[in-house]
């Protein structure tokens, strides 16, 4: 009875050790309204990590941090991965991406008061493009003759210059674009309009560094989540939620 006894707690203990090991720590950046700690669920992408990650043996514990620090910790193995990164070879060197569980639009906006029509990238030239410091739209800039590039470290910056016409455009993603008009401008959201000018999609993914002994078994179980998500409609629902939230700039 007594040897049952420590069989049974010796398994309890084991059981508790394998959950332990199975809780992912993830970083995010603050990046609204996809990551962002005041909002609901950590936002957009956090919540559709966190809901596909629970349909797996691992649990998403997600913190956010600088986007520097974030990446840095997760190459060098200080954090288990990412739960919002853009795909790049570079970032490929270290961390082992899943299939992309969200994409997005960048757009370019201009005031509504400028009633030219913008379809190309190059008809920019010679103005003033607001972009947000550090930010990697993956567009070549320098191909647009004397296009004049103005930082700032936060697009709803950005937003207001274009609003008073220090600048004459700003590039941003259309999610980002409406949550940010909905938090700081929204009586003045008329005042904006998007061009016509089709600029590449990108697209979200979780990565996990590679030096970590169960890489590919997470990935693998997260894509395998992802696709059940996907087909019983419970990831649409959570993007066409958050789309509702911050209803803005078509």
């Amino acid at each position: 009875m007594l040897n049952r006894f420590f069989t049974l707690v010796l398994a309890i203990a084991l059981c508790s050790a394998a959950q332990a090991e199975q809780t992912l720590r993830l970083m995010a950046n603050t990046s609204p309204p996809y990551a962002d700690s005041k909002l609901p669920e950590q936002g957009l992408a956090l919540e559709l990590v966190k809901h596909v990650f629970a349909r797996t043996p691992y649990q998403a514990d997600i913190g956010i941090e600088s986007w520097s620090r974030s990446l840095e910790g997760a190459q060098i193995g200080v954090y288990d991965g990412l739960a919002a990164v853009w795909y790049s070879p570079e970032r490929e060197q270290d961390l082992l991406f899943s299939e992309p569980y969200l994409s997005s639009d960048l757009v370019i906006l201009k005031r509504r008061a400028d009633q030219r029509r913008y379809t190309r990238l190059g008809e920019l030239a010679g103005s003033r493009l607001g972009v947000r410091a550090d930010y990697a739209y993956g567009i070549d800039f320098s191909q647009v003759p004397d296009l004049q590039l103005v930082q700032e470290n936060h697009l709803i910056q950005n937003l207001l210059r274009l609003q008073n016409g220090s600048v004459d455009f700003v590039i941003g993603d259309r999610r980002t674009v409406n949550q940010q008009l909905h938090e700081f401008l929204k009586d003045r959201i008329t005042d904006f309009s998007v061009t016509a000018i089709e600029l590449p999609r990108v697209s979200r993914h979780v990565a996990v560094s590679r030096s970590m002994a169960n890489a590919e078994q997470v990935i693998s179980a997260f894509n395998a989540a992802l696709a059940q998500a996907r087909e019983d409609g419970s990831h649409k629902a959570i993007v066409r939620k958050w789309d509702e939230r911050y209803r803005g700039l078509n």
